[in-house]
């Protein structure tokens, strides 16, 4: 089964904008970010995984430059729902080969 993308729209006021973005960030699930005021877009940052804090140093300081500029804005998120691991049929339990070695 393939993964599955979707939007996902938080409106909040610009001081709430970082701490926002670094929860996000930290649940990983993330593609991308847009920081919107009604209907335009300011700012659009993709993230990737594997991406260290270093990276995202930046990102964060355009973000606060934003905040402080910003009195309503919203976030539109884009989220990755990756498929749970199947198992194998049986469960895995009880599967010749499994037991010790005599």
């Amino acid at each position: 089964m393939a993964e599955r993308t979707f939007w996902q729209t938080i409106e909040l006021t610009g001081d709430q904008l970082i701490k926002t973005v670094k929860e996000l960030i930290e649940a990983g699930n993330v593609r991308r970010i847009r920081v919107r005021q009604k209907d335009r877009t300011l700012a659009e940052f993709p993230l990737t995984v594997g991406l260290v804090g270093a990276v995202f140093a930046p990102m964060l300081a355009a973000i606060g430059a934003l905040a402080a500029l910003l009195t309503e804005c919203s976030i539109d998120v884009e989220r990755v729902e990756r498929p749970a691991p199947s198992t194998p049929a049986g469960g895995g339990v009880g599967q010749e080969g499994d037991g010790p070695v005599v």
